[in-house]
């Protein structure tokens, strides 16, 4: 919900949108003949060594290339793979997308029941990575990075989404589990879940300290839970991991608790998907599972000129192909008539202020874009406030010119750390 004042001279107020105490059922959506999944692949890898066309999989067998790299993927289906081709993301992502036909028989894997018996941290990097939420189980395991306190996002980080919400909801005795498996593999013993608008009784014996916070866009991303719950400033460049914190959304702990509960990987995702009239449908699919199955199944017709964007309004990217897969950390599909699509412009910055009233890191927006927009990346950084920016959008969403503004913060922090990275090789 957006709220403006009379005058327009103060910050406008956008609202999340909190799930009714009486939950909307899911919508269970199957992938008719296919699923694609995503492994992540470095430059120096070519053909797999691991797995090859034309072998048969089970559903929750973990897929790992290529020997040398710890990376791998969890099959959702049963099948046999048809092929592994190279795919290029955003911002330099490189991946092998296994395409893996659907079998009618499904046959489950069993290599995590015997690691459930005894839960640890390496038997849950090891294969529950890749699960539903996808769970950051490699900053736990990070020696570099001592995490004294896990943080549990139990609000969306993006608007028109309620995924996150209705886990917490609707999954309570997972999301228990879930807590009580993660202090037991990471030592950790500071548990905080997060919720908005809510009482604290909703959530008693948790094993969870539940803390409230507002309902006012963009109050659940992880800077500003550090600032106003845990009361610690993130420095510009830094994340809340170089400060002890370690962010999981529900659904990852969820899904961790619902694997040693069933002694299976999970590979269900629940999403929430916002189509052209803005409804909003709670949807169950396995992770894999193309865009065209779920639109179709749903009856959204796509034409010339729509946007399909994973993620919501404000911080989501678009895809361009309808057979681009669900994710593991896919929460929200929207779907933009081209009628209602936000069209950039060459127009220039005029100053008004709007970016800077409603930047909540207090960074100078109007002054920053300039050096953005002439590829100056060092000096925004350095003189201008650019790591300080917490990516939640707002800029973009009031820029009276309609500059693209917080792209062109995507692609400085890409850029900056490409030359880091650069740097840090040829030393």
């Amino acid at each position: 919900m957006l709220r403006k004042t009379f005058f327009a001279l103060t910050v406008p107020r956008i609202d999340y949108d909190l799930l009714p105490m009486v939950l909307p059922k899911p919508e269970k959506i199957s992938p008719t003949k296919y699923i694609r999944l995503f492994h992540a692949k470095n430059g120096n890898q070519s053909s797999p060594t691991g797995f090859h066309v034309g072998d048969k999989v089970k559903t929750g067998q973990k897929l790992a290339l290529y020997g040398d790299d710890p990376a791998y993927v969890i099959a959702s289906a049963s099948g046999t793979i048809r092929s592994i081709s190279p795919y290029s993301g955003d911002f330099g992502k490189n991946y092998a997308a296994i395409t893996i036909e659907i079998d009618t028989n499904e046959v489950y894997d069993d290599q995590f029941k015997a690691q459930a018996a005894e839960p640890n941290l390496d038997a849950a990097l090891n294969h529950l990575s890749f699960i539903p939420g996808s769970p950051p189980l490699s900053t736990l395991s990070d020696t570099e990075q001592e995490i004294k306190t896990i943080v549990i996002s139990g609000v969306d980080s993006d608007l028109l989404i309620g995924t996150r919400q209705y886990i917490v909801k609707s999954r309570f005795e997972d999301v228990r589990r879930g807590i009580e498996i993660l202090k037991k593999i990471s030592g950790v013993e500071q548990v905080y879940l997060i919720t908005a608008g809510e009482t604290v009784q909703t959530y008693g014996h948790l094993g969870a300290h539940v803390k409230s916070i507002d309902t006012r866009y963009p109050s659940a991303l992880p800077q500003l839970i550090m600032k106003n719950v845990l009361g610690e400033v993130v420095p510009a460049g830094k994340t809340s991991a170089d400060l002890g914190v370690c962010f999981f959304s529900s659904e990852a702990v969820a899904s961790i608790g619902r694997a040693y509960m069933d002694d299976q990987i999970p590979v269900t995702k629940t999403l929430t998907l916002i189509t052209k009239d803005g409804n909003r449908r709670l949807i169950e699919t396995k992770i894999g599972t193309p865009i065209r199955d779920i639109l179709e199944t749903c009856d959204v017709s796509i034409n010339e000129g729509d946007r399909i964007i994973f993620g919501g309004p404000m911080r989501g990217s678009a895809v361009y192909s309808l057979e681009h897969p669900i994710q593991p950390d896919t929460d929200g599909l929207l779907v933009l008539d081209r009628s209602n699509a936000a069209y950039t412009s060459e127009y220039p910055c005029i100053n008004c202020g709007d970016c800077v009233r409603v930047c909540p890191a207090n960074i100078q927006i109007n002054v920053l874009v300039r050096f953005l927009e002439a590829g100056q990346y060092e000096a925004a950084a350095e003189s201008y406030d650019l790591l300080s920016c917490i990516d939640c959008g707002l800029c973009s969403f009031v820029c009276v010119s309609k500059i693209p503004i917080y792209q062109y913060i995507k692609l400085a922090k890409y850029e900056l750390g490409r030359a880091e990275a650069s740097e840090e090789t040829h030393a």
